[in-house]
């Protein structure tokens, strides 16, 4: 078991950052300067070879806070750091850090922000942006959360929020999975059950848009709202 204060200064990952950039460094140098310290058995080094070894690089951000100390050597403080490091660089690389007061103008804009939010999720998500008569956001809820390719939506729940925050119109949004951005037939009749709703209680859907492997569905840009 090599440990980092065994290895020679200049090799060291902190100061082969400094020396050589960040650029330089290996995933499981970046890897060690995160988690800072190995355990009695393990070294820093050892620690996260385990990690990358156990889960593929490119799921990593996908890894559960309990999934993470499944690692021998890895607990609490060290899984919250590594999942709050994939939060914060899935915040940097959206485009918006929030839609509050943002004024919806095309359904583009709504994916930029959905897209980082959303990728590599297992599990349907449904969200609602409300809407004030200016097309601004005042509010952006998850409502539903389903099953692999299956969610369980309440129109009910999408409305009742809407009165709570005075919203004028809705926008939904949700994920499939599979990265197929096809509407499903699920989501064509909930589509039109939501548009006939809104139009009875006075609150407008604008658009339903579905996100998958980087692309979406937009039912507003295909004439269907």
């Amino acid at each position: 078991m090599t440990k980092i204060k065994e290895i020679p200064v200049l090799e060291r990952p902190i100061e082969r950052l400094i020396n050589n950039g960040v650029e330089a460094l290996s995933n499981e140098e970046l890897l060690s300067i995160i988690l800072k310290t190995g355990t009695k058995d393990k070294s820093v080094k050892e620690l996260s070879l385990e990690l990358l070894k156990e889960y593929d690089f490119n799921n990593l951000n996908e890894i559960s806070f309990y999934d993470i100390q499944k690692i021998k050597g890895i607990g609490r403080v060290k899984a919250a750091t590594i999942i709050a490091l994939f939060e914060f660089s899935k915040r940097i690389s959206s485009k918006y850090q929030s839609l509050n007061n943002i004024k919806i103008d095309s359904s583009d804009k709504v994916f930029s922000f959905f897209n980082n939010k959303l990728k590599n999720k297992k599990q349907e998500h449904f969200y609602c942006i409300y809407l004030d008569n200016n097309k601004r956001v005042i509010k952006t809820k998850l409502l539903f959360l389903g099953t692999l390719n299956y969610s369980t939506v309440h129109p009910r729940e999408i409305f009742k929020e809407a009165y709570l925050v005075g919203a004028s119109s809705i926008i939904c949004v949700h994920n499939h999975p599979s990265g197929n951005i096809t509407p499903s037939k699920n989501d064509i009749e909930l589509t039109n059950n939501l548009k006939s709703a809104g139009m009875f209680l006075g609150i407008r859907i604008d658009d339903h848009i579905i996100v998958g492997n980087d692309k979406y569905y937009s039912f507003f840009e295909q004439n269907l709202m």
